[in-house]
């Protein structure tokens, strides 16, 4: 075991103008490696596998223990988060790349903002009357909250956008994330005051009917929230809404 060795080819981009290239690394095998922890030793001793000195990865991190979000990549060409990618369950070379549907903005690093815009644009929130203590909130039962659990436990990773094929500049599609925090937020008792402006911000451009079913979100999606559950949920909310609206004009 001593001997063993993982070896990572790393695709990496000094700046949104140059032009990416590849790097590999070779690093001691020990017990319990995840990806994090590979590019945590390339950053205290960044040199290549030809033993050429090279710069750190760059590449975003936080939590370690996939809670934050930040350091989703495609390892081996599947999004995922690289915290909870465990080495001996990878095949090499471990081929890490960005997300490719993001601006790029150094090696593993992308702007992923778009999903916080999305997120801002269904006003994905629950809505308060001031800063002041408002006490006790309306009571959700237990059936309630168990069905509003799964859809909370989502962590912004944008896993899903990059791996659906509808999300892309052309469609402007919101993503499988957004749309199960619609959801999430319209079940609750006093987020649903803001259900119909929630739908309605669904039904134009990059609104829910861009998406084609292909449930690669699903695949995806690293803490298992029913995606396509709650796209068929909220598709057939934002139907009745559509034929409500169009009778009250």
């Amino acid at each position: 075991m001593a001997n063993k060795s993982v070896i990572l080819r790393i695709k990496r981009q000094p700046n949104p103008a140059a032009k990416a290239h590849w790097e590999e690394f070779e690093l001691a095998y020990k017990p319990n490696m995840n990806v994090t922890s590979c590019l945590m030793e390339i950053a205290a001793n960044p040199v290549t596998r030809e033993g050429k000195a090279t710069t750190p990865i760059t590449y975003d991190s936080n939590c370690l223990e996939e809670v934050c979000g930040s350091c989703a990549m495609l390892i081996n060409g599947r999004a995922r988060m690289a915290c909870s990618a465990l080495i001996d369950h990878l095949e090499q070379p471990i081929r890490l790349e960005p997300f490719s549907k993001f601006p790029i903005v150094r090696d593993l690093a992308t702007d992923r903002s778009v999903i916080f815009e999305n997120l801002k644009a269904v006003k994905a929130w629950v809505p308060v009357d001031g800063t002041y203590d408002l006490g006790p909130g309306p009571r959700m039962t237990q059936e309630e909250q168990e069905g509003a659990y799964p859809l909370s436990r989502c962590i912004s990773c944008t896993c899903c956008m990059e791996a659906c094929p509808q999300f892309n500049e052309e469609t402007g599609f919101v993503g499988a994330a957004t749309i199960s925090q619609v959801r999430l937020f319209n079940t609750h008792p006093t987020g649903k005051a803001l259900k119909r402006e929630r739908l309605a911000a669904l039904m134009g451009d990059g609104g829910i009917q861009e998406c084609g079913y292909a449930q690669n979100c699903v695949e995806v999606c690293p803490k298992d929230i029913p995606l396509t559950k709650a796209i068929a949920e909220v598709g057939g909310e934002v139907m009745k809404q559509a034929f409500v609206d169009l009778f009250r004009r």
